[in-house]
């Protein structure tokens, strides 16, 4: 085994990257009275105008195959958190959109969400750590396209 890479700084510091939101992720979405998937949909859904976008498009956004997000929308929208909508710039696609229902299940959501990420991930960081943050985090996800 070669020492040097092993003990690389880079894979200490993707590492600790990785264990940061491996640890983290589960309890900024603990209690959100729905699952972690459907909570994703849900706050992609209720941060895009109209509250609605093509399926194609939210599945890849919630990194799903076209075929698991079917799925996954169908349980959505059979337990009234969103609907499809034909899209009327392609009649081929449908659009998935957030009822009035989802809008309620994601704000009881978004409460929760909000004091977890207060108390676990920005309340410990000054607000020079948190602007370094985000401005990394930002480099980090448009570096990776």
């Amino acid at each position: 085994m070669d020492e040097r890479l092993l003990n690389d700084d880079d894979v200490t510091l993707y590492g600790l990257f990785v264990e940061a939101f491996t640890r983290l992720k589960p309890l900024v979405h603990h209690d959100l009275g729905v699952p972690d998937t459907w909570f994703e949909v849900l706050l992609r859904l209720g941060r895009t105008p109209e509250h609605r976008l093509r399926m194609t498009d939210l599945a890849e956004a919630v990194s799903f195959s076209s075929g698991g997000f079917t799925r996954l929308a169908d349980r959505m929208e059979k337990a009234g958190l969103i609907r499809r909508d034909p899209d009327p710039a392609d009649r081929r696609a449908a659009l998935a959109v957030l009822t009035e229902e989802g809008g309620e299940a994601l704000d009881r959501a978004m409460a929760v969400h909000v004091a977890h990420l207060r108390t676990r991930v920005t309340g410990p960081l000054s607000a020079d750590d948190r602007r370094d943050l985000e401005r990394i985090l930002r480099v980090l996800r448009d570096a990776a396209g």
